[in-house]
């Protein structure tokens, strides 16, 4: 909720007068709109791609270690490339950047493509095919290194400050509602078109991502330091994250909740072994949460989450744990479903109030490493949650494995609760109310 002052008198006397929230105020940017048509594309063709090559991977393997390969194989580049992938971003064009790294998408999706088209690689054996894939994957998070920092700085630019919650929101929300078509076309369109002309679809988001970017102009660097030594300017933002207790602890909360809930990782066994449910049902297993954190997502752009948002995001991180358990008891498919659902509901406010407190609490010049520290901490702990949860689906079983991480997640957030009583406490209004001063 907003708050102005308007002077009463011309004494100088002043009342304070509540004005109503504008849910759709970083909607009325031109170009913020261009920006959510473009990260739509992005985030449909990277989710569809993943879906695909998870079902690939699993089809020619039935392991589910494998499973966990993929997720090894984005997360090393994406966490060894991070900070200095930060730099490069503060260092540079934003809109330039973009735009390498959706043609290098583009590339290694075009690549995916050729390898699951039987015109293509008939004659290769398993291992080299399975290979491939694990190599372009690779070179998948060598870019997801830059396409994060990146994004995370140029909306910054595209809206003004005071309208960083709602845009937070929005982002999110298109987001949401790319998670939800990504995986829901692709668990369909494996059994429709087949996995190689499902890859054929994603590399036609990304030119339409690479269309959408053409339409936002370029913006000023704003990093005052251009020229800065790498290792100065990546101690300069490890240390702001860390000495920052609001931002680590909002980071440090949903990198656990994302390690030990990666139970999305191990899908493809729930729908074909436990579950039997086949493609279709996995579509819809891979969409239920996204749908349940866009319907969050969307209230939220009407009913802000700013005020006490500490507490919101330490119960909203528990009850994921909760769903996450339930879903890996679970062995009525509708049950499964509703669970993953409310994982969704209950993430989508998460995501929410950690993408505000990022927003309003750091600098412009810091977004590139600040964005590249998150990615560490949350980006990047996808794919080790996938890797944690195929490995310990291979040593536990996959029902005890998911089990395990929900009930780690509980654990961590009753640590941080009980440990932190300032972060409990944390108000985002005050942060909010001077931006808009500001402006």
């Amino acid at each position: 909720m907003e708050w102005t002052i308007e002077p009463t008198t011309p004494t100088k006397r002043y009342s304070i007068m509540k004005v109503k929230n504008d849910p759709y105020e970083a909607l009325r940017y031109s170009e913020f709109n261009v920006f959510l048509i473009l990260r739509f594309a992005m985030v449909f063709a990277w989710s569809m791609q993943f879906i695909v090559i998870e079902w690939q991977v699993y089809s020619l393997t039935k392991s589910a270690l494998s499973l966990g390969i993929i997720g090894l194989m984005e997360i090393i580049p994406a966490v060894s490339m991070a900070l200095f992938a930060g730099h490069i971003v503060d260092q540079n064009e934003k809109k330039s950047m973009l735009f390498k790294c959706i043609l290098g998408f583009s590339i290694i999706s075009l690549g995916l493509f050729l390898l699951t088209w039987p015109v293509v690689a008939s004659g290769w054996s398993t291992p080299i095919v399975l290979y491939s894939i694990y190599f372009l994957v690779f070179l998948g998070g060598l870019v997801r290194s830059f396409l994060g920092p990146t994004v995370f700085s140029l909306m910054s630019q595209i809206v003004p400050k005071k309208a960083y919650p709602n845009a937070a929101t929005w982002s999110s929300s298109v987001w949401q509602i790319a998670s939800v078509l990504g995986p829901a076309v692709a668990g369909f369109s494996i059994t429709w078109i087949g996995i190689h002309w499902s890859m054929c679809t994603v590399v036609a988001f990304s030119v339409l991502a690479l269309i959408a970017l053409s339409k936002i102009e370029s913006k000023p660097i704003l990093n005052p330091k251009i020229g800065e030594p790498v290792m100065q300017s990546l101690k300069e933002g490890v240390k702001f994250v860390f000495q920052n207790k609001t931002i680590l602890g909002a980071l440090s909360l949903d990198m656990i909740a994302v390690l030990f809930g990666g139970a999305v990782a191990l899908l493809p066994i729930f729908a074909q072994d436990i579950l039997k449910v086949g493609s279709e049902g996995f579509g819809i297993l891979r969409a239920a949460p996204a749908i349940g954190a866009f319907l969050t997502m969307f209230i939220s752009a009407y009913v802000p989450l700013n005020k006490n948002a500490g507490i919101k995001l330490l119960v909203a991180i528990f009850a994921f744990g909760l769903c996450i358990i339930v879903f890996g008891l679970s062995t009525y498919f509708w049950l499964s479903v509703f669970a993953l659902f409310m994982s969704g509901v209950v993430d989508g406010i998460s995501v929410v109030i950690r993408q505000t407190i990022l927003q309003l609490k750091t600098p412009d010049h810091m977004r590139g490493r600040v964005a590249a520290v998150n990615s560490i901490f949350v980006g990047s702990s996808n794919e080790l949650g996938a890797f944690e949860s195929g490995l310990t689906a291979k040593l536990m079983g996959t029902v005890t494995a998911v089990v395990f991480g929900g009930s780690m997640t509980l654990l961590t957030v009753l640590i941080t609760g009980i440990s932190s009583p300032t972060f409990r406490k944390l108000d985002l209004e005050k942060d909010l109310e001077e931006h808009r001063k500001e402006e």
